[in-house]
């Protein structure tokens, strides 16, 4: 792909993710607002449902008191008006009816309208059956009431709801953290002045002062001043990173021991931090096929209970019990079944497995992609800055000459380079600077015409050229300046004798390594494609022990090998820079991008790896599989748990004096849900061990 293609390529990618942003901002409106209102809304809820159950607890005690059902059963007798307790426990109960059961009565109406009958149906039926026929009992019709079982169903299920949403809330609160990260105010520079503002105030091209140990406010480029940062928040690396004059910041990131003057490039939903948070919302919200197989259950459990429930109290009917213990019985399997577990088991694991994944650095925008890199059978890469680290550094340097040492070639190499731009030269200064080496000056720099530069350094006339332009020279080249078919090797030639070798080559990365043999170990095939040439891509391949290679390949041609793989029964992933990659990371089961620094765009990947770290794809294969383990878990005790209690709520043991009544059944279903909801906390020790 030519140079001019690429760079429309990547506009129309660029272009398309601002209309996406753009659409998200219409859709979400402010991210650190929204996400204070989703979290406050959660709050006030958590608050409803704890004042109804304290309210609905108190006025329990005299339904209690008052019950005869309770009394025979205590073998006490107490009476406020003895003709007349029937009607005062029928105005409690009715005003824990109401205010107690509303949330589950709105329920109801919400579910029956969007045709889903679910949990809250299942309750609201049970507590009205319950309401109406103690009302008609009270009110003449023949059977004994029981009150006090609706008003101690309807506590409990406030309890059981009361814990559930705490246990989701702590869940999701890793997204507000993640606002959290962001600071809210900025000292602006404004002619040499600086002045507080919040962050909101600030705009594009603003400059913005961070002083030793701030939060860096905004994404932006560093105007002037050096410091290290710690982006480990964002990226999930461990080291503080050196960054000096135009190197990019994120917002949010820790600010070192350096003062740092910032040019603002990126604010409000633009950004870094606030797409963070935008995909991991979305991962959490997105339906996935595994949540659908639990709505699934959910509603023909639903119906299971409504036809267990009127099936129980038809068949009690017909054995000749009074309706009372017949209305009992089928109360108390409409509590059973109530599938709170059940809608429990994936939300919560989900919520804990995409906001801990974020932490590591693993940004998961289709759940459904997440949950099945559990059954991936062929992985293949890009190498590029994926396998590689994407640029040229020096892997040996070497003396010629016995007038000079080892560090003096790579010294008068460095003279010269220092006034160069190729990347060739940027891996010799690189290696220059990690040496901590001062490279003398050099006067007279001159290009060789596709074959290398020269300049004099410390009066002598020094090259740095290419093997063909020695060879031109007629001067032999000793056969251990190459080593590797993968590398690219220059020399160096002083006052025009062969003085020494620099090889450079695309470094594998050392993360690479252990990414292989960890995702080996998983008994996955390993492939890598790549547009680079056949000996440098045997090299790679031949370094990291892959299965296989394609080189020189085009991206509509890296699209067909993936389409071949599935084709042959593999579940594919892939893994690239999100760009050149894109129609590959589109038909792949599931898609990775690597995407360093700010470089998150990659619509067409399912997942993002924010600090380029192959080592992440292996964590997110563990993570993928122990989150799918948990939701199973979930499944197995939610749906487990009705199968057994169902039958005994329904009375087929009662000839044996095993009976559950609806208080028994509204604690065991909380239970379940308690039990649910502690299971999927297990699942952050499982990923923090990883």
């Amino acid at each position: 792909m030519n140079s001019e293609n690429r760079k429309d390529k990547h506009k129309e990618k660029h272009d398309k993710h601002e209309e996406h942003d753009h659409q998200h901002k219409n859709e979400h409106g402010d991210h650190k607002h929204d996400s204070h209102d989703h979290s406050g809304h959660h709050e006030m809820m958590i608050k409803d449902f704890r004042k109804r159950f304290w309210i609905s607890l108190i006025i329990t005690l005299p339904i209690l008191l008052l019950s005869p059902m309770l009394q025979d059963l205590l073998g006490f007798h107490f009476a406020l008006f003895p003709e007349h307790d029937g009607y005062l426990l029928f105005v409690l109960s009715t005003i824990v009816y109401f205010y107690g059961g509303w949330p589950f009565l709105k329920g109801l109406k919400d579910e029956l309208s969007e045709k889903r009958p679910g949990m809250m149906t299942l309750i609201a039926v049970a507590i009205t059956v319950a309401w109406g026929y103690s009302t008609a009992t009270t009110f003449g019709v023949e059977g004994s009431t029981f009150f006090w079982e609706l008003a101690t169903l309807i506590d409990i299920m406030l309890l059981g709801h009361w814990i559930e949403m705490k246990s989701v809330m702590g869940a999701s609160r890793s997204l507000q953290k993640l606002v959290e990260m962001m600071p809210s105010e900025a000292h602006r520079v404004i002619d040499g002045k600086t002045e507080d503002v919040k962050v909101d105030e600030l705009n594009k091209e603003d400059l913005v002062e961070v002083r030793p140990g701030e939060k860096i406010p905004v994404d932006g480029i560093i105007a002037g001043g050096e410091s290290t940062v710690n982006q480990s928040m964002v990226t999930g690396e461990s080291k503080p990173v050196k960054k000096k004059k135009d190197d990019k910041v994120i917002g949010g990131t820790i600010n070192g021991n350096g003062s740092l003057q910032i040019k603002v490039d990126q604010v409000g939903d633009d950004a870094y931090l606030s797409k963070v948070v935008n995909m991991v919302r979305d991962a959490q919200e997105k339906k996935s096929k595994t949540q659908n197989l639990a709505d699934r259950i959910a509603y023909w459990l639903t119906l299971t209970a409504l036809t267990v429930g009127f099936g129980t109290l038809i068949t009690w009917l017909i054995l000749g019990q009074p309706f009372a213990f017949a209305l009992e019985r089928m109360a108390t399997v409409m509590v059973i079944t109530c599938p709170h577990a059940l809608g429990l088991a994936v939300p919560l694991v989900v919520a804990i497995s995409t906001s801990m994944a974020a932490q590591q650095g693993l940004l998961i925008r289709n759940r459904t992609a997440f949950e099945n890199a559990r059954k991936i059978s062929l992985l293949t890469f890009d190498k590029t800055g994926t396998l590689t680290k994407g640029n040229f550094g020096v892997t040996r340097y070497g003396s010629l000459h016995e007038k000079f040492d080892d560090n003096k070639i790579l010294k008068l190499a460095g003279a010269l380079e220092s006034k160069s731009e190729h990347p060739l030269a940027v891996g010799i200064m690189q290696k220059l600077k990690e040496e901590e080496t001062e490279v003398p000056e050099a006067k007279n720099f001159n290009a060789i015409s596709g074959a290398g530069i020269e300049a004099d350094v410390e009066g002598k006339k020094v090259k740095v050229v290419s093997p063909g332009f020695v060879r031109d020279k007629n001067i032999e080249i000793p056969d251990d300046a190459f080593n590797d078919e993968s590398e690219t090797v220059v020399f160096l030639l002083v006052d025009n004798e062969l003085a020494g070798y620099i090889a450079m080559a695309d470094e594998i990365r050392e993360e690479s390594y252990e990414a292989i043999k960890i995702l080996r170990e998983n008994g996955m095939k390993l492939y890598m494609m790549t547009g680079d040439n056949e000996k440098v891509a045997k090299s790679v391949s031949d370094e990291l022990g892959l299965d296989g290679y394609f080189a020189g390949i085009l991206p509509d041609q890296k699209l067909e090998k993936i389409k071949e793989f599935q084709e042959k029964g593999e579940f594919v992933a892939m893994t690239g820079d999100g760009i050149n990659d894109a129609p590959a990371l589109a038909a792949a089961d599931v898609g990775i991008a690597i995407g360093s620094g700010t470089d998150v765009a990659a619509d067409t990947a399912d997942i993002i790896l924010v600090n380029s770290n192959p080592r992440d794809i292996a964590s997110l294969v563990v993570y993928g599989k122990a989150s799918y383990r948990k939701m199973i878990q979930n499944f197995i005790w939610a749906t487990g748990y009705n199968v057994v209690a169902i039958p005994l709520a329904a009375g087929a043991l009662i000839w044996a004096g095993i009976v559950i009544s609806p208080a028994m059944g509204a604690i065991l279903m909380s239970a379940s849900t308690i039990i649910v909801a502690a299971n999927a906390q297990l699942l952050r020790r499982k990923m923090n061990k990883s």
